[in-house]
């Protein structure tokens, strides 16, 4: 499912929300798909539960995954939304930086920043 590199300067939660963001986002994981439980997915990655609950957590703030309770945690249906989301962070980013009197190039400079930043 996942694979963790304990090398990488990537922290271990972030790459759990990472590898299931993608494979929610590439249809890898189905909109209704039930996700191992935190104990089970962070046993079978080495990892502490608090790490991947972490990562659970900001999945469902981004709307990716939604828990029910004690019937568990599910690939939600917003993830089919996610690059409508991420059109609408650019056009504020872009609104933003226009604002800014920032010019096309120093603007993208600094969008790959972050996006580099964040692994």
């Amino acid at each position: 499912m996942i694979t963790i590199d304990p090398n990488s300067a990537v922290p271990p939660f972030e790459q759990v929300r990472g590898g299931l963001a993608q494979q929610i986002n590439d249809h890898t994981l189905a909109v209704g798909t039930k996700l191992p439980t935190v104990r089970q997915l962070a046993t079978d990655l080495g990892l502490a539960a608090n790490t991947v609950a972490r990562a659970y957590r900001e999945l469902e703030e981004a709307g990716l995954v939604e828990t029910r309770g004690r019937a568990g945690t599910f690939v939600g249906a917003a993830g089919d939304r996610t690059l409508e989301r991420a059109r609408k962070a650019a056009d504020t980013y872009a609104e933003a930086m226009h604002k800014l009197g920032l010019d096309h190039d120093t603007a993208l400079s600094i969008a790959e920043a972050a996006l580099t930043a964040r692994g």
